[in-house]
C-alpha cells in the first residue's frame, strides 16, 4: 500500500492502512494535530448516520471514550427496542476514524457498533448483522466478500438558462453543461479523506429544469472491497454529499423518483468473491465461473425479498417501471442494463492492445485484469439501509451455493435479447417479476425470512419490524391508483425526498 498518496490524513501520519489503527494511534494523532473534538458517529433505524459530540479535556478522557465508548438511548435510535430495556453502548471501531472535513473545531470522527449492557454486540443492529452474514458467506463458501457501490444523487439549484443540457441527456456532461461538476469533485475529495475508495464520479443522465429550480444527476462509483468497509464508505459518503450541500447552500436527495418522466435514482451494488487474493467470479480464461454463477443465482432467487432492504419508500416501485433502465423481471445478461443482474464489459479481450494503441509509445502488455470483473445488482435505490441491503446480498450469495441446483436455476433465467422488444415477448412471458410496492415486498420478505435467519444471521424480531414497516404504507395499489397525476406523485417525492 502506498501511504504517501493515501487522501486519509491519519493513515499518512500514523503511517499505516487504516485497517491496523489501534487506540495508541488514534491518541497520538490526535495529540500531536491539535484534534479539539471526537465525534462518534452510527446509523439509526432511518439510516442516517447520528451524531454524539466529545470535547477532549484531557488524555485520560480521550482514553477512557476511546475504550469503553458512551452510553446512548437504543429506543430512540431503533423502533424494536423497548424504553424500558433500551440503554446501548456505542464504541468506536478505529479503523474508521478520520478528520472532519467540515468542522471549524479540529475534530476526528469515528463509527461505532453497538453492544449490550453484557457487553455483546448488540443483534438486531444492521452493522452486526452485516458481519454475521460475511461470516457465514465465508463459511460456505471459503471466499470473501467484496462490493461496491454506485452513489447516484440529485443535486438541486436555482435555475440557470446557460449552456442547458439537452433534457435528460446529460450522462458524463462536462461544464459549463454540468454545473454541479466543482460540487462533485468536491465531495470526491471529502469522501476519498475520509477513507472512500472512489472509482470515479460523473454527471449522469437524469438533468432537467422545473419552475425556477435545475435538478442535476450525478454518480459517484467506489472501488471493490471488503463488504464491511465498503458498508462504512457509503454511509460516510452520504453523509458527506449532503453536509456539503448544505454548505453550497443547495439541495440533494438521493430519492429514488422525483418527478415523472424523469430518470430516478439507483444504489446499483457491484460484487465479487474473493478465494485466495483472486477474484473467484471468473475462470483462467476470463469465462465467468461456476463460482459466479452460483453467486447470481442467489440473487435472483431472493430478489423479490432483497428489496425489503433495498427499496423501503413506496417511492422507489414508481422506480422500477418497464422500459427503463431500473429493472422490474428477474433475469440476468452481459452488459444489458435493463436487466436486474447484470455482468458488465470485462477486460480480459485486448485489454493490453487498446492503450498500446491508443498511445504508439507505449508498448502492449499482458495485463493483469483479474480483480475488474464484478457481478452488478440493479435494482437498489437510495431509500437503502445500506448494512441489511449489503448483508442481504451476502446471504443471497451463499444461498446460491446452497441450492442444489444454483447453476441451471441461472441459465434458465440467463437473457441475451431486449426482452422488450414485441419479438421475444416469449421471453418476458417465462420471466418473474420484481414487486411492485412495498407491501408485496413485505410478503416476499415473509415468504424468504427463514433464508435469511438461517444460522442466526438477521434476528426474526429485525424480519418482524421491517415486515410490518412495509406493510405499514399500504401501498399495494398506490401506483394503480395515482397513475401520471404529477402532482399526486409530487407530493410523494417530497414525503420521501430525504430518505435513506
Amino acid at each position: 500500500m502506498n501511504i504517501d498518496m493515501n487522501p486519509n490524513q491519519l493513515v499518512r501520519f500514523i503511517g499505516k492502512p487504516a485497517s491496523e489503527f489501534t487506540k495508541d494511534d488514534i491518541v497520538r494523532y490526535i495529540k500531536e494535530q491539535g484534534i479539539q473534538m471526537v465525534n462518534f458517529r452510527y446509523p439509526g433505524a432511518d439510516g442516517r448516520l447520528k451524531t454524539l459530540n466529545f470535547i477532549i479535556n484531557d488524555e485520560a478522557y480521550l482514553d477512557s471514550i476511546l475504550t469503553y465508548g458512551e452510553r446512548v438511548d437504543g429506543s430512540s435510535l431503533f423502533p424494536y427496542i423497548e424504553a424500558g430495556a433500551s440503554d446501548l453502548y456505542v464504541i468506536p471501531r478505529y479503523r474508521t476514524a478520520f478528520r472532519n472535513p467540515f468542522s471549524e473545531i479540529p475534530s476526528v470522527d469515528i463509527l461505532c457498533s453497538f453492544y449490550t449492557k453484557d457487553g455483546t454486540p448488540l443483534e438486531m443492529a444492521p452493522e452486526y448483522t452485516l458481519r454475521k452474514a460475511h461470516r457465514e458467506l465465508s463459511r460456505v463458501t471459503g471466499c470473501s466478500y467484496h462490493v461496491m457501490g454506485e452513489l447516484e444523487y440529485y443535486v438541486v439549484t436555482p435555475r440557470q438558462d446557460l449552456f442547458l443540457p439537452a433534457d435528460q441527456r446529460g450522462y458524463h456532461e462536462s461544464t459549463p453543461f454540468n454545473k454541479g461538476a466543482e460540487f462533485r469533485a468536491m465531495a470526491m475529495k471529502y469522501i476519498a479523506e475520509s477513507g472512500g475508495k472512489i472509482k470515479y464520479g460523473h454527471s449522469e443522465v437524469g438533468n432537467f429544469i422545473s419552475g425556477d429550480l435545475q435538478y442535476e444527476q450525478n454518480e459517484i462509483e467506489f472501488l471493490p472491497t471488503d463488504l464491511e468497509d465498503a458498508a462504512d464508505q457509503l454511509m460516510v459518503a452520504k453523509w458527506i454529499i449532503r453536509t456539503l450541500g448544505y454548505r453550497y447552500g443547495v439541495d440533494v436527495t438521493f430519492a429514488p423518483k422525483i418527478t415523472v418522466g424523469k430518470a430516478g435514482s439507483g444504489l446499483h451494488i457491484h460484487t465479487r468473491l474473493m478465494r485466495d487474493g483472486k477474484n473467484a467470479m471468473i475462470d483462467v480464461d476470463g469465462s465467468l465461473s461456476d463460482d459466479a454463477k452460483k453467486a447470481i443465482a442467489g440473487y435472483l432467487y431472493l430478489s423479490s425479498s432483497l428489496t425489503a432492504f433495498g427499496n423501503t419508500n413506496p417511492t422507489s416501485y414508481f422506480r422500477l417501471v418497464p422500459h427503463q433502465e431500473a429493472p422490474t423481471n428477474i433475469c440476468w445478461g452481459d452488459r444489458n442494463r435493463s436487466v436486474l443482474v447484470r455482468v458488465p464489459l470485462g477486460w480480459s479481450a485486448g485489454a493490453g492492445r487498446m492503450a498500446a494503441d491508443a498511445n504508439p509509445l507505449e508498448k502492449e502488455i499482458i495485463p493483469d485484469v483479474n480483480l475488474k470483473q464484478t457481478v452488478e445488482f440493479r435494482c437498489p435505490d437510495g431509500s437503502a439501509d445500506i448494512y441489511l441491503l449489503l448483508a442481504g446480498l451476502a446471504v443471497a450469495a451463499r444461498h446460491g451455493f446452497e441450492m442444489e441446483n444454483g447453476i441451471q436455476y441461472a441459465a434458465d433465467r440467463y437473457v441475451d435479447v431486449n426482452i422488450f422488444d414485441e419479438r421475444h415477448k416469449e421471453v418476458l412471458g417465462r420471466l418473474s417479476q420484481l414487486p411492485a410496492s412495498c407491501e408485496e415486498s413485505a410478503a416476499c420478505l415473509a415468504e424468504h425470512r427463514a433464508v435469511y435467519e438461517r444460522y442466526g444471521v438477521f434476528p426474526p424480531r429485525l424480519i418482524d419490524g421491517i415486515i410490518e414497516r412495509l406493510k405499514a404504507f399500504r401501498d399495494a395499489r398506490l401506483r394503480e391508483e395515482i397513475g401520471g397525476d404529477q402532482e399526486k406523485i409530487l407530493s410523494l417525492v417530497r414525503e420521501y425526498f430525504y430518505c435513506g
